[in-house]
């Protein structure tokens, strides 16, 4: 498998939320990735799917709801979000896709 697949196995998708907009104001952007992969490796997709240069990586897991459907029981995922920081001058626009 190539690098690049290997990368994109890493970041899943762009979050667009109202926090995540205002992060976007500080340099910032805010991505779901896989829930195994780990500063580094996000690091380092990053930088090479967009060609930019990362300032530093903070990681979140939120823990997945229960919640009934149908009267049965059942969970949502669990979600790993990285909010990267960018070097200034680098930016990234999630808004057109990959």
């Amino acid at each position: 498998m190539s690098a690049k697949a290997e990368h994109y196995d890493v970041i899943r998708k762009p979050v667009i939320t109202e926090k995540a907009t205002m992060a976007s104001e500080a340099n910032a952007v805010v991505f779901e990735v896989a829930i195994d992969a780990n500063k580094p490796q996000i690091k380092e997709a990053i930088e090479s799917l967009f060609g930019v240069k990362v300032k530093a990586v903070n990681t979140t897991i939120t823990k997945g709801k229960t919640k009934r459907f149908r009267g049965i029981l059942g969970r949502r995922k669990n979600v790993k979000k990285a909010y990267v920081t960018l070097e200034e001058g680098n930016t990234i626009d999630v808004t057109t896709g990959l």
